[in-house]
């Protein structure tokens, strides 16, 4: 009979954590770990406020899960259950992932076989600046090291983005992602903020305006010259016939996505849509990273560095060099799996 537990663990992160909605100083997750008491496997949740995901959320929606659990013997049985009851997102993650983990160490196999995937041997990654005062961010670059990464991401607000896309452009020659996490609620403005950075080296725009303003992405689309990735605007579910009038890519997050089956079935009607992929991660430690870079192959954009936010990583399963992320020794994740 399987053993279900869940643990939690605050994680102090390297430097404040400030977006167009938040502030934070450490992130407190979770870890679901599944046993037969001879194998065992561990998934990580990430919840994340946006998605109205917390503590006491993730702990009752966990209990709901283990009085229906009882011993399920393979993939679809789990999916079974996990289908009849309602979960956040993130924990359906760690529950899925954690009993894939299990299933892969008592079979021997890699996830990433397991899911019948191709993997690459590493992929680049780009690594996010949050918002701060523009007389931090040149120290910031050089004790981060950050001209490493083959491109930036820059968290903006309304009221900031100009300012810090203009003195990080002086700075350097590296591509920019500027992700506003719906910071812009009138589109007239975000065409002109728009406007004046078409001068900049800018890769793409992501989710400038709330996930609710449907209609406005219809319009804004036009005046974007770079290419516009949904990221709350798609979460477990998506509206393909939407999201292809509406943006121009998409941002998958297993902890959004709720399971690996599903991530991966986003993806694949994302391509199917002629729309652009990226996998991104909430802050994770290396577990929840290792899961995305087991799908990440034949994306088109890379965003996994939630790990490099956080100060100390306990599984050291995913490590970066200039800017790329490499897995360690197959034959070591197994003991892990």
């Amino acid at each position: 009979m399987l053993k279900w537990k869940i643990l939690e663990k605050v994680l102090p992160l390297k430097f404040n954590w400030n977006i167009s909605r938040n502030l934070s100083f450490e992130k407190k997750n979770f870890f679901i770990q599944v046993s037969d008491f001879n194998n065992y496997g561990i998934g990580e949740v990430a919840p994340n406020i946006r998605y109205n995901e917390n503590e006491e959320l993730i702990k009752n929606q966990f209990e709901k899960f283990i009085e229906i659990s009882s011993n399920i013997k393979n993939i679809d049985e789990l999916n079974n259950i996990l289908n009849s009851i309602k979960l956040c997102n993130s924990l359906r993650f760690g529950i899925e992932s954690s009993f894939i983990h299990y299933l892969c160490q008592k079979n021997k196999i890699l996830p990433y076989k397991f899911l019948k995937l191709k993997r690459p041997n590493y992929i680049n990654t780009s690594f996010s600046i949050p918002i701060m005062e523009l007389d931090n961010i040149e120290n910031f670059i050089k004790i981060n090291n950050l001209k490493r990464f083959s491109s930036l991401k820059i968290k903006v607000n309304s009221e900031n983005a100009i300012d810090m896309i203009s003195f990080i452009s002086k700075l350097t020659n590296q591509k920019l992602r500027i992700d506003a996490n719906e910071a812009w609620k009138d589109v007239d403005e975000l065409i002109k903020f728009t406007e004046k950075i078409k001068k900049f080296n800018i890769e793409f725009i992501e989710q400038p305006m709330p996930a609710s303003m449907k209609e406005e992405y219809f319009y804004y689309k036009k005046h974007c010259p770079f290419d516009l990735i949904a990221d709350e605007s798609i979460e477990n579910e998506g509206d393909f016939e939407y999201l292809s009038k509406a943006f121009t890519g998409i941002n998958v997050k297993l902890m959004k996505a709720g399971g690996y089956f599903n991530a991966i079935k986003l993806l694949n009607k994302a391509r199917k849509s002629n729309l652009k992929t990226m996998l991104g991660c909430m802050i994770e430690t290396s577990l929840g990273i290792y899961s995305a870079f087991n799908i990440s192959n034949n994306i088109d954009y890379i965003d996994l560095d939630g790990f490099l936010i956080i100060k100390e990583d306990t599984f050291n399963l995913v490590y970066e060099n200039e800017g790329k992320l490499f897995v360690n020794k197959e034959q070591e994740l197994l003991e892990y799996f």
